[in-house]
């Protein structure tokens, strides 16, 4: 179970929270309704109805876990055939009997039910408010011995619903917001990404297209002196042709190594800008200026590998980078999971190989932590 929850996502945990609130929510009003009545089918109407209502809120497709989950629309219309059924046969006890406690036992299951179906069914359908205050007025006209009662009684079905039915939609705006942040951020991500794709076609684009142009407008000269006999010219050009290729492919490398190269200061600032991207605050304890000169790269690489582990593997909130001159470390809590055999931990540790580094990761239900050691070198 413990497993299964950390796999969850934000969105889909806040989702059964919410569900699971509402249903018990429902449980603790049937269970007060039930206590205050000692009537066995005033209690079996009220059980009924709990359970109704309690199967549409769990059919209702905004607190499902995952977005491909089947829709049950049959669910909330049976649901609400129940409560309705429950509450005609209310009505008909009390229009029916001449016992004034059989008509009390009557009006309060007849309110109960009124209210669970406000619970539970009014807050999804198209015409909400219109529909409290509708179950109200018809509440307070079946169970009002008079007009003082009916009003009483239509009022308070009235003020009890509303505020079921504000409290649902609340609960349905608070899911619409987490969801919407974490399509934000997903959108953040992707856009990083693109803006990064630009950049480096960009720097390719005015790096080596001078270049390349100037090699094809010269061997064009080239061909042109040489059928014209100036071989002499010919040979110039294409000499040029050649020193332009070369400069160009040095051009190329050095942008693609600037691109790959790696600085353990922009790392740590990419990544505590890319975990805050996905809701988790970064802490650095130390300074990159304390890691050894000659392990700057791979301790770069290190903060890369495990700020990508954070984000794919983990669903953490905070995270603690620790650097110092013997080793470097870096911890996050709600793991998902044992790390196995992720590819990225094996690079690194092939990376770490040639510098006689050592790399440990230990795992538990709350925390993952990744140790470099270069103490003894």
């Amino acid at each position: 179970m413990t497993s299964w929850w950390r796999e969850l996502s934000g969105p889909a945990k806040f989702r059964l929270y919410s569900r699971f609130t509402l249903q018990f929510g429902l449980v603790v009003v049937v269970g007060a309704m039930a206590i205050t009545t000692d009537s066995w089918w005033s209690i079996l109407g009220v059980l009924v109805a709990g359970i109704a209502a309690i199967a549409a809120v769990d059919a209702q497709p905004e607190f499902a876990l995952s977005s491909n989950s089947v829709s049950r629309p049959w669910v909330l219309l049976f649901a609400t055939v129940v409560l309705a059924g429950v509450w005609l046969v209310a009505v008909v006890v009390a229009r029916l009997t001449t016992g004034e406690s059989t008509f009390d036992h009557a009006r309060l299951t007849g309110i109960y039910v009124a209210v669970l179906a406000m619970f539970s069914v009014a807050p999804f359908i198209r015409h909400k408010w219109w529909t409290v205050l509708g179950v109200s007025l018809a509440t307070g006209i079946a169970f009002g011995s008079s007009l003082a009662t009916g009003f009483g009684t239509a009022t308070l079905t009235l003020i009890v619903g509303g505020f079921v039915v504000g409290t649902t939609l609340l609960t349905m705006w608070g899911l619409r917001v987490v969801e919407e942040l974490d399509r934000a951020k997903a959108v953040e991500a992707d856009l990083q990404v693109a803006e990064e794709r630009l950049r480096f076609a960009r720097d390719l684009h005015d790096i080596v297209g001078r270049g390349f142009s100037a090699i094809a407008v010269k061997s064009e000269l080239a061909v042109v002196l040489s059928r014209s006999g100036d071989t002499d010219r010919a040979e110039t050009e294409m000499d040029e042709v050649k020193t332009l290729a070369v400069e160009s492919m040095g051009q190329m490398r050095e942008l693609v190594r600037g691109y790959r190269g790696i600085d353990l200061r922009g790392e740590v600032a990419g990544a505590r800008s890319l975990l805050s991207a996905v809701g988790c605050r970064l802490v650095v304890e130390g300074d990159p200026a304390n890691v050894p000169a000659r392990f700057h790269e791979v301790a770069a690489w290190v903060v890369r590998e495990g700020t990508t582990n954070i984000v794919e593997h983990s669903s953490a909130t905070s995270a603690i980078l620790a650097l110092g001159d013997a080793g470097m470390s870096l911890r996050n809590d709600s793991p998902h999971g044992t790390p196995g055999e992720r590819s990225g931990l094996r690079g690194l540790a092939e990376r770490l190989a040639p510098l006689g580094a050592t790399l440990d990761t230990s795992a538990s239900q709350d925390e993952f932590v990744l140790e470099i050691h270069w103490e003894n070198i």
